[in-house]
């Protein structure tokens, strides 16, 4: 709808945009280049960061820029994993139909992943998303998943994603799985400049020819999203559509604060 009155060819603020094509911020760049040191490392990492952070889009990021030849990803993001449906979900995600008692299955995964190391050559970068979902037995699983020839090898390199709140339980004095976290990142929202430089990336992307939202708009979209990628991205969107049905080619602070208070707040 918008899209042909600013003469864009996509929506430049939706979720499908390749990650390959999202704006970087230094930090973004530091973590990925992190995380890449952790799978070559076969590491335990945590990266945590409040809501509207892009803790998700950095995983995409980071999984997208991995070698296919040298790591096989395995992710999972479910809210309710238990520990037998940890290796249920990384057995099946190899091909293997996993053994009904934990104990039983978590042997078969050792298994399976010593094959995909001597045989394929193939590290394996195990990827728990929302993991500040999971229960004291799950984080306390993950403590005896590590555990792998009495600490000689690590089997995997294990990241768990989540809200910053993730980070204090695995701090807490009873998680003895954070005394091996090898890594630990917490993302941060955008300050003003980056959130300029995030518009501006993706309305390039989208085709922009010129700056459609100003100086002044862009302040006030800072204020209102706090530098949160995902409310930065509600707000330059509903902004857009607001300017299409107006006929605006320019959204200043004027119509931001307009559509903030009407539609937003």
């Amino acid at each position: 709808m918008f899209e042909s009155f600013y003469g864009l060819h996509c929506s430049p603020f939706s979720r499908d945009i390749p990650t390959s094509e999202l704006y970087e911020s230094d930090i973004l760049e530091e973590t990925l280049g992190r995380l890449t040191y952790a799978a070559e490392r076969q590491w335990f990492a945590v990266v945590t960061g409040d809501c509207g952070t892009g803790k998700t889009t950095t995983i995409r990021r980071f999984t997208e820029l991995l070698d296919p030849a040298k790591y096989k990803v395995l992710y999972l993001s479910d809210s309710k994993l238990t520990p037998r449906h940890f290796y249920k979900g990384l057995l099946e995600q190899l091909g293997c139909e996993s053994k009904f008692y934990r104990g039983d299955a978590k042997r078969q995964l050792h298994r399976e992943i010593e094959l995909m190391r001597g045989i394929h050559r193939l590290q394996p970068v195990v990827v728990i998303d929302e993991a500040h979902l999971l229960d004291r037995e799950m984080l306390e699983e993950v403590r005896f998943l590590l555990n792998f020839k009495m600490d000689a090898q690590r089997p995997m390199a294990l990241i768990l994603v989540g809200q910053s709140k993730l980070w204090d339980r695995l701090n807490l004095q009873a998680y003895a799985a954070c005394q091996r976290i090898d890594l630990q990142r917490k993302l941060p929202y955008y300050d003003r400049a980056q959130t300029g430089a995030y518009i501006q990336r993706h309305m390039t992307y989208a085709g922009a020819e010129h700056d459609v939202f100003t100086d002044s708009a862009i302040d006030d979209i800072y204020r209102f999203s706090s530098g949160a990628a995902r409310m930065i991205n509600k707000a330059c969107t509903h902004c857009l559509i607001y300017g299409a049905q107006n006929r605006h080619r320019i959204i200043d602070d004027h119509m931001v604060k307009r559509v903030i208070q009407g539609e937003l707040s």
